[in-house]
């Protein structure tokens, strides 16, 4: 479990950056919805990272709301599953 975390919070941090170089360039983009798959999948902590980091969607808010509730609610579930 621990891994699973690690990786996909990985991996959203790092999409974030991919995406944000891409769009300074006017490349082909990661579409919006991977990046949110991205976060709600466990990745939450590490898209806002990934957000906050690259400063990147930070004015949409799909995502500046979205990502940090996905978050508490990740974090909520977590709590709930190792102090029931």
């Amino acid at each position: 479990m621990y891994g699973y975390l690690a990786a996909v919070n990985l991996a959203a941090f790092l999409l974030y950056g991919v995406d944000k170089f891409k769009a300074r360039r006017g490349l082909w983009r990661i579409p919006e919805s991977v990046l949110l798959f991205m976060a709600a999948s466990g990745g939450s902590g590490g898209a806002l990272l990934g957000m906050l980091f690259f400063h990147h969607k930070t004015k949409k808010p799909r995502f500046y709301i979205g990502v940090p509730v996905m978050l508490l609610l990740q974090l909520l579930v977590l709590w709930f599953f190792f102090f029931p």
